[in-house]
């Protein structure tokens, strides 16, 4: 069998260029971020609290902010660090027949507004993810939780948009680059997951 030959080292160098600039460029958003974590700690206590109350954390989002939605949401029904029992989280995202039914009957504005309608409940936390902070679906679901109680939360970039009018806390990610904002959320989606696993479940050992 003829192997592939291996490509060349001039095209090697170019291809590590791009991805040194872009490692640098996303640990350079995320120092940023850490200059400024009020919103993200008010919302780390929110989660703890809710939590520990019985109450659930609800995400969504689009494309890869629905990705994100589902992984974080994974994180606590399934595990971060700790051997521990399953917390109440759900990403909005992930039933196709909710979806397609939802927007079938009230267009693709209501995806999560009406989940959010007949899920959530006062005391829950409602996590809208949109890279520009103006997704209309994510904008609609934040205003019909805080219609009904919730604890809402915009996740958003360096422009909060109406997402982050409207939710109680705005965490921006100070970028307006898509792809390095989606990675910091996925960086704030795993801390909040440890801060609140070690809070309900910390070791005693």
């Amino acid at each position: 069998m003829t192997r592939t030959p291996p490509p060349d080292s001039s095209t090697v160098e170019a291809y590590a260029t791009v991805l040194r600039e872009r490692i640098l460029t996303s640990a350079a958003v995320k120092s940023a971020l850490a200059e400024d974590l009020d919103e993200a700690s008010a919302v780390a206590a929110r989660l703890v609290e809710a939590l520990m109350a019985g109450n659930k954390l609800m995400l969504f989002g689009n494309g890869g902010s629905a990705a994100d939605s589902q992984h974080i949401a994974a994180e606590l029904t399934g595990r971060y660090y700790i051997d521990r029992p399953a917390m109440a989280a759900l990403a909005l995202t992930v039933d196709t027949s909710a979806l397609t039914a939802i927007g079938n009957d009230f267009g693709f504005d209501r995806l999560f507004a009406r989940q959010i309608e007949g899920l959530g409940k006062p005391g829950d936390v409602a996590i809208g993810l949109t890279t520009s902070g103006n997704s209309r679906n994510v904008v609609a679901g934040l205003e019909v939780a805080r219609d009904l109680g919730l604890v809402t939360v915009a996740m958003t970039g360096a422009e909060a948009g109406r997402a982050g009018e409207i939710a109680d806390y705005a965490v921006r990610v100070p970028s307006s680059d898509t792809p390095r904002i989606q990675e910091s959320h996925i960086l704030l989606g795993h801390a909040w997951s440890e801060i609140v696993e070690a809070a309900l479940y910390r070791p005693t050992s």
